[in-house]
C-alpha cells in the first residue's frame, strides 16, 4: 500500500501552485526592481500556503526560499510539534528592501533579495496560538534548531537582540557553513 505521505502528495492539486510544486500555493509576480543597489528579485512568488499550512499573510519570496521553507515544515516544524497540527504560520516579514536589522549603512538584508522569511508564531488545529515571544518552548526551540542547515542563517530569541519576537530564516550561503543562533 502507498505510504500516507505519498497519498497526500498525489491528492495535492496543481491548481494555484507555484515553483513547480503542488505543495507551494500562490502566484507568480512580475520581477521586482529594487530602488536600492542590492535589492530586487528576478522571479518573485507571492506564497499563500506551503505543505498544506496557510500563511496569515502572503510572503513574497524566491522559489528557492519557498522550497527551503517547505523542507523545514516537513522535516523540522511538523516533527517538532508532534501531535499538534499547525494550520497557520504567522509571517512577520518577507521581501522588503532594507539594511540588516534596519541599521543605516549596514549591508542589504536577505529580505531585500527575497531570500528571507520571519516567522512570528503558529496557529494550531485546536485553535490555540503560540507566538515566538510568548511561547519559545521546547517544541518551538526544536523547530528553530531543525531549520539550521535547511537555511543558511537561522536566528531567534537570544541570538542578537534583534530576533526576540520572531524566527529569521534565510538561504544565504557561507563558506564556513550555516550560521545558526
Amino acid at each position: 500500500p502507498p505510504s500516507k505521505g505519498k497519498k497526500k502528495k498525489e491528492k495535492a492539486s496543481k491548481k494555484g501552485s507555484v515553483c513547480g510544486d503542488a505543495e507551494i500555493k500562490g502566484e507568480i509576480l512580475a520581477p521586482i526592481r529594487g530602488k536600492v543597489k542590492g535589492c530586487g528579485l528576478d522571479e518573485p512568488v507571492r506564497v499563500t500556503s506551503v505543505a498544506g499550512i496557510r500563511l496569515n499573510q502572503p510572503a513574497t519570496i524566491s522559489c528557492e526560499t519557498a522550497r527551503a521553507f517547505q523542507s523545514w515544515i516537513d522535516n523540522g516544524l511538523r516533527p517538532a510539534m508532534g501531535k499538534r497540527e499547525v494550520i497557520e504560520i504567522r509571517i512577520a516579514a518577507s521581501y522588503i528592501c532594507r539594511p540588516r536589522n534596519n541599521k543605516k549603512g549596514a549591508k542589504i538584508s536577505e529580505h531585500g533579495r527575497g531570500k528571507a522569511l520571519d516567522v512570528a508564531g503558529f496557529v494550531f488545529s485546536d485553535g490555540t496560538q503560540w507566538s515566538i515571544i510568548g511561547d519559545y518552548n521546547k517544541q518551538v526551540r526544536r523547530a528553530h534548531k531543525a531549520a539550521c542547515g535547511i537555511f543558511g542563517t537561522t536566528l531567534g530569541p537570544g541570538s542578537d537582540g534583534y530576533h526576540e519576537d520572531h524566527l529569521h530564516f534565510d538561504i544565504a550561503s557561507y563558506r564556513s557553513g550555516p550560521y545558526c543562533k
